[in-house]
């Protein structure tokens, strides 16, 4: 029989349902496979079995009294550690927030409390979701399942490796710049970036706030959509919240994709990206093809000046919202100070680590007098040139298909001594958080050393349910191929 914790969402959802399996059997089976690969793999910043055994107890009386629950309701599953919840801590894998505990809960925690799932722990990042392969977290690294030579991308690193190792049935992240994206192609998952909005931000520690966006990770594209439909949402609490209604799950992945007209960017697949990444970019859009969805090779313009505008931007808005992590009112505070200004410099030079002070640093820049215009205004410039690229090839396409990254999973140590290397690695994600777009990383192929190769729907605004459906509808076709192979 297959083991539990490598079921789908649907599958233990209906096994639930049926009372063919309990809560408590399923969270004990995510429990012991913790217990046993997490040393390896490192996914988990604060792991809690015994709240989560009583919180499946909870949820299997709640079904004998046939109360109406939802398709979440007793599935385990994590939360990235920049996420906020009250009865566990909330570190944003920093120094400056060790052992913090937050007086609320977000906005999505309460929601999926409400779905009755089941929460295991706090998944490990990049410190305060700067960086793009865990590494920068102050606690530890995070290994990709798939190689534990390698890392599994970043900053959602803990949120996709969870999954990957089936520590959990599904994650929450948060994409900044392709943070939810990029790793779940590393790692061999799936995982949606929503359109900006529809899922609230409320209780997400802030990195750069015009450009974050919760969104899940899980093992196929159907999970997805089970827990996007349970998370998006208007939230009159976040003022950036979308009115928008939500679909059904049924809906969201309920459409025909024969006729779709899908772009196929070729100077995405130029200069700087690996062999079989191509490869197999191309392979997927012969793919469609077959199944009579119109791919049309284009050439994207202006897609250069988004990772330098997305860098910009970010930075500027982290050196704002971080700013109040001063060692006085908020985070870390340095023992041995003589007055305010060394306490303020040695709280934050010893509370935060060198990428997160790097980007502070650079975003302080920007925004300084004198080089405001310079920097930060022709960011936003580009910024809305970008928009207005993507806006103009959806008048003609209804999806992008690119890559995820320009590589496949990488050495640990081999990006992270260059700051502009590790950069480069967001150019086919940063544009979509710029234009504020959804987008959808599912895998397409596995390279020479059979590590995931992730490919990339975009779509546009508020099109979940057209990435989503396509996205189902190429896993079918994927799975079919494999069958031969």
């Amino acid at each position: 029989m297959k083991a539990l914790i490598y079921e789908s969402i649907s599958e233990l959802s209906r096994k639930l349902s049926s009372r063919e399996i309990s809560s408590e059997e399923l969270t004990r089976a995510f429990v012991d496979q913790i217990e046993k690969r997490d040393e390896q793999i490192g996914a988990y910043l604060h792991f809690d079995p015994v709240s989560a055994l009583e919180s499946a107890v909870e949820v299997d009386l709640k079904r004998q009294k046939n109360s109406l629950m939802s398709a979440l309701s007793g599935i385990p599953m994590a939360i990235k550690d920049n996420i906020c919840t009250m009865d566990m801590p909330t570190t944003c894998a920093s120094k400056m927030l060790e052992g913090y505990m937050s007086p609320f809960d977000a906005k999505v925690v309460s929601q999926l409390k409400e779905s009755d799932a089941v929460i295991l722990g706090k998944l490990n990042m990049d410190e305060f979701a700067m960086g793009a392969s865990t590494e920068t977290s102050y606690f530890k690294k995070t290994r990709n399942p798939v190689d534990l030579g390698r890392v599994p991308g970043g900053s959602s690193g803990g949120s996709a490796a969870a999954v990957a190792a089936f520590e959990a049935a599904y994650s929450l992240g948060s994409d900044t710049g392709g943070s939810i994206r990029q790793p779940a192609a590393f790692c061999g998952v799936s995982g949606l970036k929503p359109t900006y909005g529809t899922i609230s931000r409320r209780g997400l520690i802030a990195f750069a706030s015009s450009l974050d966006q919760i969104g899940p990770i899980a093992k196929n594209v159907e999970d997805l959509a089970f827990i996007y439909n349970a998370l998006a949402g208007h939230d009159p609490m976040d003022s950036t919240s979308s009115k928008r209604k939500v679909e059904s799950k049924d809906a969201l992945i309920g459409e025909n994709v024969d006729k779709l007209r899908v772009a196929l960017p070729m100077n995405y697949l130029k200069d700087g990206i690996q062999r079989e990444v191509k490869e197999a970019i191309l392979e997927a859009a012969k793919t469609f093809e077959s199944m009579g969805i119109t791919v049309e090779p284009v050439e994207i313009e202006n897609m250069e000046y988004a990772l330098p505008a997305y860098y910009l931007l970010s930075s500027a808005e982290a050196s704002s919202n971080l700013a109040k992590f001063d060692g006085v009112q908020y985070g870390y505070r340095h023992d041995e100070f003589d007055d305010l200004a060394s306490l303020y410099k040695k709280s934050r030079g010893f509370g935060f680590g060198t990428e997160v002070k790097r980007r502070i640093l650079l975003g302080t820049y920007a925004l300084s007098s004198g080089y405001y215009d310079a920097y930060y205004l022709n960011a936003l410039r580009a910024r809305q040139m970008v928009k207005e690229t993507f806006d103009k090839l959806f008048e003609s396409f209804d999806v992008i298909l690119t890559p995820v990254a320009p590589t496949t999973a990488y050495k640990f140590g081999e990006h992270s001594k260059s700051p502009v290397e590790m950069y480069l690695g967001d150019i086919y994600t940063v544009p979509v958080n710029i234009a504020g777009l959804p987008a959808l990383s599912t895998n397409c192929g596995f390279d020479d050393n059979e590590m995931p190769i992730g490919m990339q729907f975009i779509g546009s605004a508020f099109s979940e349910k057209v990435i989503l459906s396509l996205g189902l509808a190429f896993e079918k076709e994927f799975a079919k191929k494999e069958v031969v192979l």
